[in-house]
């Protein structure tokens, strides 16, 4: 299983919010990335998910640290692992299983699922 993390972000100069989270999840010699508004509520709506991109891999093991060029602050919201593979093409749809959300009240595993430029969790059935 490869590894996840949602980092709050906060003080980017191009976030006109001043804060959001960025899912980052393993994917061989780096992460893939989004960009989230705020974690997704279990079966809620849809969430915008903004594609960054890759992320080095030492993210995942940070609990918290400036973004490197004056581009805020990150620190580590919740991690863990997950089951299921990335698809071969960065804009084809995502579906894994996220365990360790537990941390945010949320149960384990969660089903994700990105698609289109959107996000949400949902309970695995």
């Amino acid at each position: 299983m490869q590894r996840y993390v949602v980092l709050e972000h906060t003080g980017a100069p191009d976030d006109p919010l001043g804060c959001h989270l960025d899912l980052l999840m393993e994917d061989g010699e780096s992460c893939r990335s989004w960009r989230l508004n705020h974690l997704p509520q279990l079966d809620g709506p849809d969430l915008e998910a903004t594609p960054l991109p890759p992320h080095r891999l030492v993210w995942l093991e940070r609990e918290s640290a400036a973004v490197s060029g004056g581009r805020g602050w990150a620190r580590l919201l919740v991690g863990g692992v997950y089951k299921g593979a990335l698809p071969g093409t960065p804009g084809d749809a995502v579906i894994v299983q996220l365990t360790g959300m537990a941390a945010v009240g949320l149960p384990d595993p969660v089903q994700l699922l990105i698609s289109n430029g959107h996000c949400r969790l949902s309970r695995c059935t």
